[in-house]
C-alpha cells in the first residue's frame, strides 16, 4: 500500500512520448532509456532479420523482419523515486493515425532529430499534433557518433521552422570520428565520450564527467580552446532554460549524444525526470450512458488527478499481443483516483460494467499483474470487444472524456479471402483489426466486398501479415473504384433522402454510421454542393 496521497503519487508520474522521423534512432532510443533506467540489462538493436538480440519496444513479427515500429507500445519502469510511462509511437507517416491517439495519452514529448538531417517531414507533423495538445517538448539531437551538420544550424532550424526557443542545455564538441564529448551550459561541467574500439562487439563505458578547464587530456591541438570560447557564445547568445516557458511550449531544451552508444542518455533521463510536468488537469464532461430515461444535459468539468474517482480512457486496443491466448488488450491512461485490482469500472459510452480482475503493466509485449495504479499510470486492460478506442472509463459511469478521430483514409481497396469458406472469419478478423484502428472498415450498403481504408500502403502490407498470422487468413486486396470516404451528417430527413438517391455509393462504418463513397474528390465537391444541407466530414470522433 502507498503511503503517499493522490496526489503526491500522480506528482511521481511522468508519462511521456518518443517522437520522430524514421531512423531517427527513436526505438534505439527508447532501448537506452529502459537500459538507463535499469528496466533491461542489454539493449537491443534495431535490424532487419536474423539478429537475436531484439529491442523490447519492437515486439510484432513484421517489425522484427523489417527493423521499423509498426506499433505503439507502452512501457513501465521505476528510477530515480519516479514512475516512468514510456510511449513508443511508430515514425512511419503510414501509421500516423496510432501515433496521433498516442499522443493523447503524454504529458510530454521527446522530439529526436537525426544530427545529418535535422528536422524532417514527419518530425514537422508530429510537432504540429504536440502543438494543437499543447504538449511540452524536450529535443534529443541523435547521433553525434556519425557526422553532423553544424549545431548552431540546427538550433536556427528548430528557432525558424518549429517557431520555438532552442535553449541548449548541453554543447556537443565535435561529432562523427572527431567527436570529444558535451559541455553542459551554465556549470561547465565536461562529459568526455570514448569511441567504441574497433572489432570489439561491446561498448567502452564513458569517463566520469569533470570540469572543462581540466579535460585537457581528451582534446587535441586548438579544440579545448574553441570549446571554451564556444560555451561562452552559446551561452551569451541563446537563452537560459525557464522551465514555465518550456511546459507553456514556448521553449524547448535541447540535449545531445548518440542513443546507439549510450551517450548522454542518462542526462536526457535525468531531464525527462526533473522537467516533464506530472499528470494534467483533464477537461472532461459528466454524462448519463446513452440508455439513461430523462438523463440531465452534460455539464463541463476538470478531472484533478489526485481526485479520488479513479478514470480515464482508451487510447488503443492491441489484440493478439500474446497469440496463444487471442488475448485484446486495451490500453487505458487514468486521468485520476487510486486503481486497485478487481475494481468495477464503468463504461459511459455503453453504460456496461466491467470488473477488472487482470490488470497489467506494460513492458513492450510481456507483461505482469498491476496491483495498484495512479492517475498519469497506463494500464492494459483485458477484454473482448467491450472496450474500443475513445470510450471512457469511471467508477461511476459518468465522466466522458473527448473522443479520439478517426482520418478520412487516404487509399480504399477490396478485401476478398482467397478461400471462400472462410469468408466468415474474415468478417470477424477485420471487425477486430478496425476496433483497434489498424485500418478502416466499411461496408457497401449494396454488394458484399469489404472496402478497407488506410492512410498509406504500409498499412495494408501490415494487415495482410497480421491476417495471414493471427487469423490463418489469406488476403488479395484489390483495387476498388473508390478514392475518398466522408462521413455524412445532417437532419435525419435529408440524411435518408440523400442515401437513398446514392444508395450504390453508400456504406458504414465499424459504428455503423453512414459513410459516402466518391469516385474522385472532384465528386465529393461536385455532390456537397448539389447538397448543402448535408454535412461531409473528413474526421469523426470515437467515444
Amino acid at each position: 500500500m502507498s503511503k503517499l496521497t493522490l496526489q503526491e503519487e500522480a506528482g511521481r508520474r511522468r508519462t511521456f512520448a518518443i517522437i520522430a522521423h524514421p531512423d531517427a534512432g527513436k526505438t534505439t532510443l527508447t532501448e537506452h532509456i529502459l537500459l538507463a533506467g535499469g528496466a533491461i540489462r542489454a539493449a537491443g538493436a534495431v535490424r532487419a532479420r536474423g539478429e537475436n538480440r531484439r529491442t523490447q519496444s519492437d515486439w510484432m513479427k513484421i517489425e522484427k523482419e523489417r527493423g521499423i515500429s509498426v506499433s505503439a507500445s507502452v512501457m513501465t519502469f521505476e528510477h530515480d523515486g519516479k514512475m516512468f510511462n514510456l510511449l513508443d509511437t511508430p515514425g512511419h507517416e503510414d501509421f500516423s493515425e496510432d501515433t496521433y491517439r498516442t499522443l493523447t495519452a503524454a504529458d510530454c514529448a521527446i522530439m529526436v532529430l537525426d544530427a545529418a538531417k535535422g528536422i524532417e517531414p514527419q518530425t514537422l507533423k508530429l510537432f504540429e499534433v504536440c502543438r494543437l495538445r499543447d504538449i511540452p517538448i524536450i529535443t534529443f539531437i541523435n547521433k553525434l557518433d556519425r557526422e553532423a551538420q553544424d549545431p548552431m544550424a540546427l538550433l536556427d532550424e528548430i528557432a525558424s521552422r518549429l517557431q520555438l526557443d532552442p535553449a541548449p542545455i548541453w554543447w556537443p564538441a565535435e561529432s562523427g570520428n572527431r567527436l570529444r564529448g558535451m559541455v553542459e551550459m551554465g556549470t561547465g561541467r565536461f562529459q568526455p565520450y570514448t569511441k567504441k574500439p574497433a572489432g570489439s562487439s561491446e561498448d567502452v563505458p564513458h569517463p566520469e564527467a569533470l570540469p572543462l578547464a581540466e579535460a585537457g587530456q581528451y582534446f587535441e591541438a586548438g579544440e579545448h580552446e574553441a570549446l571554451l570560447e564556444a560555451q561562452e557564445l552559446v551561452e551569451a547568445g541563446y537563452p537560459a532554460f525557464d522551465r514555465q516557458s518550456f511546459l507553456e511550449g514556448h521553449l524547448t531544451p535541447v540535449l545531445w549524444g548518440s542513443a546507439l552508444r549510450h551517450f548522454g542518455i542518462d542526462e536526457l533521463l535525468k531531464a525527462i525526470g526533473e522537467w516533464a510536468p506530472p499528470p494534467k488537469v483533464m477537461k472532461a464532461q459528466k454524462a448519463a450512458p446513452p440508455e439513461t430515461r430523462n438523463a440531465p444535459a452534460p455539464v463541463d468539468l476538470s478531472v484533478e488527478p489526485g481526485s479520488a474517482e479513479v478514470t480515464g480512457f482508451v487510447f488503443k486496443v492491441q489484440a493478439n499481443m500474446d497469440p496463444n491466448h487471442r488475448d485484446r488488450i486495451a490500453m487505458f491512461r487514468m486521468a485520476s483516483g487510486s486503481f486497485k485490482r478487481g475494481m468495477k469500472l464503468k463504461v459511459q459510452n455503453t453504460g456496461k460494467q466491467l470488473s477488472v480482475n487482470a490488470p497489467i503493466m506494460f513492458f513492450a509485449s510481456d507483461r505482469e499483474l498491476a496491483e495498484d495504479a495512479f492517475a498519469g499510470d497506463v494500464i492494459g486492460i483485458p477484454n473482448h470487444g467491450v472496450l474500443r478506442v475513445g470510450d471512457s472509463l469511471s467508477e461511476s459511469g459518468m465522466i466522458r472524456f473527448a473522443g479520439l478521430p478517426n482520418f478520412a483514409p487516404e487509399i480504399l481497396q477490396r478485401v476478398r479471402v482467397k478461400d471462400p469458406l472462410k469468408a466468415k472469419h474474415l468478417k470477424k478478423a477485420l471487425d477486430g483489426l478496425a476496433e483497434e484502428g489498424v485500418t478502416q472498415l466499411f461496408r457497401p450498403e449494396i454488394g458484399s466486398d469489404f472496402i478497407v481504408g488506410a492512410v498509406g500502403q504500409l498499412q495494408f502490407e501490415v494487415m495482410a501479415d497480421r491476417l495471414g498470422e493471427e487469423y490463418g487468413l489469406e488476403v488479395i486486396f484489390e483495387p476498388s473504384p473508390y478514392a475518398e470516404a466522408r462521413w455524412i451528417g445532417g437532419a435525419k430527413a435529408d440524411v435518408e433522402d440523400f442515401m437513398g438517391k446514392y444508395r450504390p455509393q453508400m456504406a458504414s462504418d465499424i459504428d455503423n454510421d453512414p459513410v459516402f463513397l466518391a469516385k474522385s474528390s472532384w465528386e465529393t465537391g461536385y455532390v456537397g454542393e448539389r447538397f448543402p444541407k448535408i454535412a461531409f466530414t473528413k474526421t469523426k470522433e470515437r467515444g
